[in-house]
């Protein structure tokens, strides 16, 4: 019947997963023991994270601590990326290198992007973090961004689309003034670090790829209080900038889709 069903949506015109992405019960035990350690990472980095801290400090205690419970954090030589962990500060809107000359400050807002890789599994999700006291535009940011990623997590259900989740963002952030990243999304995850599908947050209802039980990819809006556009620093072709200077914010959850809905893995 799964077969079928899945047969059924690809006669009709809808894209469909391929069977390499839907993960058995097996697979699926092993991704969560690697989603343990970045869950713990995390956890940790919220309770260190502070004002005069050096980015680099993040990135030596994201390394120092998956290795520590027998993870390697995916990130690092991922297509040459230098880091274990992206760090994001204000109009940086991903891939933000750690180092010892940004120093977080009062009003900073600041994405920590780690992902584990755990006996070849993979997992990975971000949170946002507030230095200090910070302006009630930033605070509303990441407010709605967060609300965003709920929304979205609300339309993941068995047989249901992508675009079911992406217009739910996508309508949120916009009905509160923001706007959505266009060319960075999601991906699929577990097997290896990026998979299929892509996933955006500009696409419409009963579009792009049918979820189907098995399948896991991350929820991870960004969000710009300005305009959508971007720019990749031309210095080091990883980091992402607004292109009107103005902040961003993202949090991303690792999902699966079930038999009756879905299961957050990671945040």
């Amino acid at each position: 019947m799964f077969d079928e069903k899945i047969a059924r949506a690809k006669e009709q015109g809808h894209i469909v997963p391929p069977r390499s992405i839907i993960k058995n019960e097996e697979q699926i035990a092993a991704i969560r023991k690697s989603c343990k350690i970045n869950i713990a990472v995390l956890d940790y980095i919220e309770e260190q994270i502070h004002e005069g801290m050096n980015t680099a400090e993040i990135d030596q205690i994201v390394g120092e601590m998956t290795r520590s419970m027998g993870g390697i954090p995916a990130p690092l030589h991922y297509k040459g990326y230098p880091y274990n962990v992206c760090t994001s500060v204000n109009e940086q809107v991903c891939h933000g290198f750690p180092s010892k000359d940004v120093i977080l400050k009062a009003g900073d807002i600041v994405n920590v992007d780690a992902s584990t890789i755990l006996d070849g599994y993979f997992s990975d999700s971000s949170r946002m973090f507030c230095i200090g006291e910070i302006s009630p535009e930033k605070k509303r940011l990441v407010e709605v961004t967060r609300e965003c990623v709920q929304m979205g997590l609300r339309e993941v259900k068995p047989w249901g689309f992508l675009g079911d989740m992406g217009q739910a963002v996508h309508d949120h952030a916009y009905e509160n003034g923001y706007t959505v990243v266009r060319e960075i999304g999601g991906h699929g995850v577990g097997l290896k670090f990026h998979e299929e599908p892509w996933v955006g947050y500009n696409s419409r209802r009963g579009e792009e790829m049918l979820m189907v039980p098995g399948m896991i990819f991350t929820i991870e809006p960004m969000l710009n209080m300005g305009k959508a556009d971007i720019y990749i620093d031309p210095k080091n072709d990883w980091e992402v900038y607004t292109k009107d200077g103005l902040p961003s914010a993202q949090w991303e959850i690792m999902v699966l889709v079930t038999e009756s809905g879905s299961e957050v893995l990671c945040w």
